[in-house]
């Protein structure tokens, strides 16, 4: 299971002044503090910055690989973002994210390709985010057709069923469910991910809800997330559902866990 810690977005409240005023001590902090925790990668996220963003985030880029020895996961809507945070990043860097609008398609993959990169493609057209199952399907099956015909690797393709909040559609986390286990039983080679958390947008004790769906999730084939990973409950929980769908060789890194009282119960 691929961990991405979600920390780093300037839509939260305490990072877009830390970013603003380029406080480089506290961004280091929460990367370092996400990677020890157990992420893999960091997402960052500079979106709400549109005045200067290529700056700043290839300013987040530079900081954050300073400090931690871990590939990041770049999200922004601007092309010219994303390409400005490439070209200082260290490392295979993943893009989040590439869609089946043409618009946004023809933007990304060039950038895919020059960098050879990891690329979260999300199953949405110029449609819209489809309602079934079997529609996002669809759309993911068409993105994994286009984006191997131009090269990029099946292994670098992580689908993205497209979270949505609980709070405003009650299907929504059902459909997400489905959409992952028809992923895994259709396509293969390729890789599943969501941003998590969305599901629980709105609601009170939104941990709980997170905590329940990663392990709902993981049991139809997520294989990447990106979450919170200073929520202990929540990686205790990853590590033991990786134990239980046999991703753990006689559950070494669950026992490892455990050893290093990691594992959290209540």
């Amino acid at each position: 299971m691929l961990i991405i810690g979600e920390l780093i977005n300037t839509s939260r409240k305490k990072i877009a002044p830390a970013v603003a005023n380029r406080d480089a001590g506290y961004i280091k902090e929460l990367a370092r503090s996400q990677v020890e925790a157990g992420a893999d990668m960091v997402d960052v996220n500079s979106g709400t910055m549109m005045k200067n963003e290529p700056e700043v985030l290839a300013w987040l880029v530079e900081t954050i690989q300073a400090e931690v020895d871990a590939p990041l996961c770049l999200d922004s809507p601007n092309p010219e973002a994303l390409e400005r945070a490439l070209s200082v990043h260290k490392g295979t860097a993943m893009l989040n994210s590439i869609s089946g609008e043409k618009k946004r398609f023809k933007e990304i993959l060039p950038l895919v390709k020059k960098y050879r990169t990891k690329v979260v493609a999300l199953a949405m057209d110029d449609n819209g985010i489809p309602k079934t199952a079997e529609n996002r399907l669809k759309v993911a099956s068409n993105l994994v057709e286009s984006l191997t015909a131009a090269g990029v690797p099946a292994e670098d393709i992580y689908l993205d069923p497209l979270v949505q909040p609980i709070s405003t559609d009650s299907t929504a986390g059902a459909v997400v469910l489905e959409t992952l286990w028809l992923i895994k039983s259709k396509l293969s080679g390729v890789h599943t991910i969501c941003g998590l958390s969305n599901v629980s947008f709105g609601l009170p004790q939104r941990k709980l809800l997170n905590q329940a769906f990663i392990a709902m999730t993981m049991a139809v084939g997520l294989d990447s997330a990106i979450v919170d990973p200073l929520d202990e409950r929540l990686m205790s929980l990853v590590t033991a559902a990786n134990a239980l769908r046999g991703d753990d060789l006689y559950c070494a890194n669950y026992l490892e866990a455990y050893r290093k009282g990691r594992l959290t119960v209540a």
